[in-house]
């Protein structure tokens, strides 16, 4: 190889840390999640409590760095709250006098993150995944996307995994493959039709396959609303 082809080649390679790719001016985001579709026979092959979500019609989620969620839902005429602030989870479901709080900070899978919603956010590498880079997508329609395998750091105990697909310039994740602790592909997840806001790009669609390949259901992200300064107290489990 020339010495010109190869300053060519490194000029070429893309830059191999995750951290060039979270969404930086990320601070919080608002948004009303609808299902489109749910099979529910095809989500169960994924796990019942992750069929069981796909029941809640609509649910208005916010969330905030670093790592918290809340969503808020209505099954028939039944409010839910779920709540999660760094390590620690908050279920209230006031007609029937529930409120469950649960220390998740050792159990990473029992938590929902930005990156559930397609967001690379600073804080899912701080304390909580590691990211190896494994490849440039080179075929299909994700051709150019940069691929990382994210696994949970060694004090959290779980060896479950998530490959992504990470477009370059919007800094979204287009695709997901969760894996479970024994190495199995749960599901795939596919992040598509992005937003721009305030800076951060999100996408507006998701989809949910099964091991399988069938598809198990599909969301829309409506009303989104970026870094308009939500209030810590939307977060509180205490």
């Amino acid at each position: 190889m020339s010495i010109t082809m190869l300053a060519l080649s490194v000029i070429a390679a893309p830059e191999q840390s995750i951290s060039s790719y979270v969404q930086s001016k990320f601070q919080d985001v608002a948004f009303t999640a609808k299902v489109g579709s749910a099979n529910q026979k095809e989500l169960a092959k994924i796990n019942q409590d992750f069929a069981k979500s796909y029941r809640f019609k609509s649910s208005n989620v916010w969330l905030k760095e670093p790592m918290k969620l809340r969503m808020e839902s209505r099954v028939e005429d039944t409010d839910i709250f779920f709540i999660v602030n760094g390590g620690h989870k908050l279920v209230r479901v006031p007609r029937a006098n529930i409120n469950q709080r649960d220390d998740v900070s050792k159990a990473p899978g029992k938590r929902q993150t930005p990156l559930d919603f397609g967001l690379l956010t600073p804080s899912l590498f701080n304390s909580f995944f590691t990211a190896k880079y494994v490849r440039t997508e080179s075929h299909g329609d994700l051709s150019g996307d940069l691929v990382f395998d994210l696994t949970y750091i060694t004090s959290l105990d779980d060896s479950s995994r998530h490959r992504v697909w990470v477009d370059p310039k919007m800094k979204f994740t287009t695709k997901r493959e969760w894996y479970s602790q024994a190495g199995f592909l749960m599901a795939t997840f596919l992040y598509e039709n992005p937003k721009e806001s305030d800076g951060v790009w999100m996408p507006t669609k998701a989809t949910v396959k099964n091991a399988d390949g069938k598809v198990g259901g599909t969301t829309a992200y409506l009303n989104i609303r970026v870094n308009q300064g939500i209030a810590d107290s939307m977060f509180k489990v205490d």
